[in-house]
């Protein structure tokens, strides 16, 4: 699928104004070096990108596709904005904060709560610490008990009182031994918990890295999840806005890496002097540079798994929306296909055009056996026993995104904060695959590899 949303790399420009040690010898480039090259321009390719840039350090973008984001983008269909796939951006991330410009992304936030649809009715799920009237009637409701709300209040608090580090670094479970072991009761992570995380992670069984879901509670408690004016793929655009254009090619896939070389689908080969750095999503780069992942597998951390997460995205254009605020709308029933949906347009007026309502709609896995007319029919259907038919029988399918592979899938055991972007002479690899499946991972990722570069090439320029 190709973006409509990109504006041309022109336009942006005018419309947007530590790594461990390692026995491999630092090489000092002489002032005619020949600019690094970084493999893929998604939000980790982007963020060593610009860390290169602010040090003017020469280097050369190229992106497979046709426009950067990597799998957080927006397209513009039918005057809606469509994100590729259900993204929830969280404003308290560190490296999101020091990175971005957070007033000109025009973050719109979610209420911060969920409503849980079962038995037939919706249940408040707020957060009491930001909402505490709204709380007080779901302390009644069906959605877990009473020790299990008290619960999620003192895991936001002892998840906020901790450093990325720590949380990063501490003892690790699955994320469904973590609740159990923490006492939520199974009506708690099943009606409300399990997809809430389902809708985070891409993964109903909670597999999941016990550490992640520390991290995300944590930044849920510390700031909003929120939405850019402009689409998730304003992300990218910012950061490509401040990058020179002669140092980005786009439609350039890469086939191959070699030693200070790479060969793009073309035939064309490009040599550096530099360092290449490896910032493409996870299965292609163990395509492109099999050998690191292999022996990383040999060294019993298996950088590969074999589960994938996936998800179906699913938009429809509608006349009104039955519930005003801006909320997440979960599945609490355990019944259905339909993980967790909402109104965009409750949350960020901007993804439509005036007087029309978006609906976007996510389903847990690849139900690759299922074409896109019958999930399409099979998710209106279930819906309209959410809303009524007088409700649903307006909405007007607008497109559907399959994302085969949403986030690299990270059960235990993992090592988040002590791998190494420098994996040979001259060779680093980036990404949320090599750090934490969140945007501030992938940014985090881009930035220690540039770091790794600099440092070991001596690209510095006084």
């Amino acid at each position: 699928m190709h973006s409509l949303f990109q504006p041309p790399l022109s336009l942006l420009q005018k419309t947007y104004a530590t790594s461990s040690t390692s026995s491999i010898a630092p090489m000092t480039a002489s002032r005619s070096a020949s600019p690094a090259i970084i493999v893929g321009g998604g939000l980790a390719g982007l963020a060593a990108a610009t860390h290169l840039s602010s040090l003017s350090v020469p280097f050369l973008l190229l992106e497979a596709s046709d426009s950067f984001g990597g799998r957080a983008r927006t397209d513009l269909h039918d005057g809606f904005l469509l994100d590729r796939g259900f993204h929830i951006f969280l404003s308290s991330f560190p490296e999101c904060r020091r990175l971005l410009n957070f007033s000109q992304l025009d973050l719109q936030p979610f209420y911060p709560g969920s409503l849980v649809y079962e038995s037939d009715q919706f249940h408040r799920i707020s957060d009491p610490f930001r909402h505490p009237l709204d709380s007080l009637p779901s302390i009644f409701n069906p959605i877990g008990s009473l020790p299990d709300k008290l619960l999620v209040g003192l895991t936001r608090l002892s998840a906020a009182s901790l450093s990325d580090d720590s949380i990063l670094s501490s003892d690790e479970s699955t994320i469904y031994d973590h609740l159990k072991s923490i006492g939520f009761s199974d009506s708690i992570i099943e009606k409300f918990l399990r997809p809430f995380l389902a809708g985070i992670f891409f993964d109903s069984n909670l597999s999941t890295s016990s550490r992640l879901f520390k991290l995300v509670f944590k930044s849920l408690a510390l700031g909003d999840n929120a939405l850019p004016a402009g689409g998730i793929g304003s992300i990218a655009q910012q950061l490509v806005a401040r990058l020179p254009a002669s140092s980005l090619r786009t439609n350039s896939p890469v086939t191959s890496i070699g030693d200070d070389s790479v060969t793009l689908a073309s035939g064309e080969a490009i040599t550096t002097d530099s360092g290449i750095i490896v910032a493409v999503e996870q299965p292609q780069a163990k395509k492109l540079i099999p050998k690191v992942f292999q022996s990383n597998v040999n060294a019993g951390v298996d950088t590969l798994k074999k589960s994938t997460r996936s998800t179906v995205c699913l938009y429809f254009s509608a006349d009104r929306a039955p519930i005003a605020e801006p909320i997440l709308i979960l599945n609490g029933s355990g019944k259905g296909i339909v993980n967790n949906m909402f109104f965009v347009t409750n949350v960020a007026p901007s993804y439509a055009p005036k007087g029309k309502v978006l609906v976007s709609v996510s389903l847990i896995g690849a139900y690759q056996d299922r074409s896109d007319e019958d999930l399409t029919a099979d998710v209106l259907q279930e819906l309209t026993g959410w809303f009524g038919s007088d409700v649903t029988g307006s909405w007007r399918h607008l497109r559907t995104y399959r994302i085969e592979f949403a986030q690299p899938d990270q059960t235990p055991p993992t090592n988040p904060i002590g791998r190494d972007p420098r994996v040979d002479e001259g060779l680093y690899v980036c990404g949320d695959h090599w750090s934490w499946a969140t945007f501030d991972g992938a940014l985090v990722s881009g930035r220690k590899a540039a770091e790794a570069l600099v440092r070991d090439r001596g690209l510095i320029r006084r």
